[in-house]
């Protein structure tokens, strides 16, 4: 049976050098999802206006539903403008107070996160009340769900309250190597290096799984009852990063919530951020089996 994957939060259109294309974190997961054989769905919200309208029909172009996507007459549609640095590394300026910031919660949402195995969710869509306070709410209506928490940070937001009680509703959390130093100075945890990290922020906030992704040097993984895990990375020529992590995230998720061990998910996650990466963009469409094929074909950086 295919497993329910519910992503909370943002769609937006990235502005790149070259034009636009429809984006967000959450969108790129159930796209992945998706694609990997699993049934993801978009709990978002989009402007009434023309960018929202053309959002509609991209999401139909990606096999995306919009069932619960909701359109607000008030708020404008997201936008992201997105620029690279001298190590193709992504720059996001995003657009304050705009539709995905307004949330609701509804009887279809609350329907949605009950029957779903996983929630994933992550910290732009906390900068207001009404998206931050759905959430909330939702997390608390599906204890029997899984909460995964992609903590990418963005320069322009971060609230320590805010991201504490996300981390105490989370079972699982995946954060940057890069937003480690940030973390641990504002969650007032000792760094002595990453894995005495992922070991305290695993006891402190009674997290099941830390997930450490580290780019091109593969990942870090620590869990409650089985310690430390680390994978390398693959020997790659990288086009961009956009959609990668939640390339990752959507491997994971694909193996672990099928049984698979957690080293097992690890590795295919792993695979499939790197496939993703050395494609353009976060919806170049690929297989399970194209991951499979990747992980037997291209070696790893050992």
């Amino acid at each position: 049976m295919l497993k329910r994957i519910v992503a909370f939060g943002e769609i937006v259109w990235d502005i790149l050098p070259n034009g636009k294309v429809l984006g967000g974190t959450p969108l790129n997961l159930v796209f992945r999802c998706n694609s990997l054989g699993e049934k993801g769905y978009l709990l978002s919200r989009l402007g009434d206006d023309k960018l929202g309208r053309a959002a509609l029909v991209k999401l139909k172009e990606l096999g995306i539903s919009d069932r619960n996507v909701q359109m607000d007459s008030v708020f404008k549609t997201g936008t992201v403008e997105v620029s690279f640095d001298d190590s193709s590394e992504s720059k996001y300026k995003v657009a304050p107070d705009v539709a995905f910031d307004h949330i609701e919660f509804s009887a279809e949402a609350l329907k949605l996160v009950r029957t779903a195995d996983c929630i994933v969710f992550g910290l732009l869509p906390q900068r207001f009340g009404i998206s931050k306070n759905t959430l909330r709410e939702l997390l608390k209506e599906s204890p029997d769900s899984l909460h995964f928490f992609d903590l990418k940070l963005f320069e322009h937001f971060f609230d320590k309250e805010v991201v504490e009680r996300l981390l105490r509703a989370a079972n699982m959390v995946r954060i940057k190597e890069k937003e480690i130093a940030f973390l641990a100075e504002n969650l007032q945890i000792e760094l002595e290096s990453m894995e005495s990290f992922a070991a305290a922020i695993t006891k402190k906030y009674k997290l099941d799984l830390v997930i450490i992704t580290r780019g091109e040097k593969g990942l870090l993984a620590y869990h409650k009852d089985e310690g430390l895990f680390a994978e390398p990375g693959y020997n790659i020529k990288m086009q961009d990063n956009i959609g990668s992590g939640m390339a990752f995230s959507a491997g994971f998720l694909h193996y672990y919530l099928n049984g698979k061990s957690i080293k097992e998910a690890l590795q295919f996650g792993n695979a499939a951020g790197a496939l993703n990466s050395v494609k353009r963009g976060a919806t170049s469409y690929f297989t399970k089996n194209d991951v499979l094929q990747f992980m037997n074909t291209t070696g790893q950086n050992l």
